[in-house]
């Protein structure tokens, strides 16, 4: 499990390795967020086709591309959170229990 600690470590080192690349400056919320959907699609081209069994059994070199793409995922969302100044970990809480209420436990209305 991610603790806040873990995250915040992790955005550090995103914006230490944007800034001395001069990358900052390219890291607005748009191209953060096409940049973040990209790396999405590419995420999902793995597993195009694949059936249910075939996506939860992946090849070693095919779940070390999925791996790589799931983490370009993840840096992309740290940098847009970072940008736009949302606590990821508070959110992602909010938003749990925002789906609580509204997805409420079948038989406990």
């Amino acid at each position: 499990m991610t603790s806040d600690n873990d995250l915040m470590a992790l955005r550090d080192e995103l914006r230490e390795f944007g800034a001395v690349r001069g990358w900052r400056v390219y890291h607005t919320p748009k191209n953060l967020a096409m940049a973040l959907i990209v790396e999405a699609a590419e995420l999902v081209e793995h597993f195009q086709w694949a059936t249910p069994e075939e996506s939860a059994a992946l090849p070693p070199d095919k779940a070390a591309a999925v791996q790589d793409e799931v983490a370009d995922v993840l840096i992309y969302l740290v940098e847009l959170a970072d940008v736009l100044g949302v606590d990821l970990i508070q959110a992602a809480h909010a938003k749990i229990a925002k789906n609580a209420l509204k997805y409420p436990v079948p038989g406990r209305l």
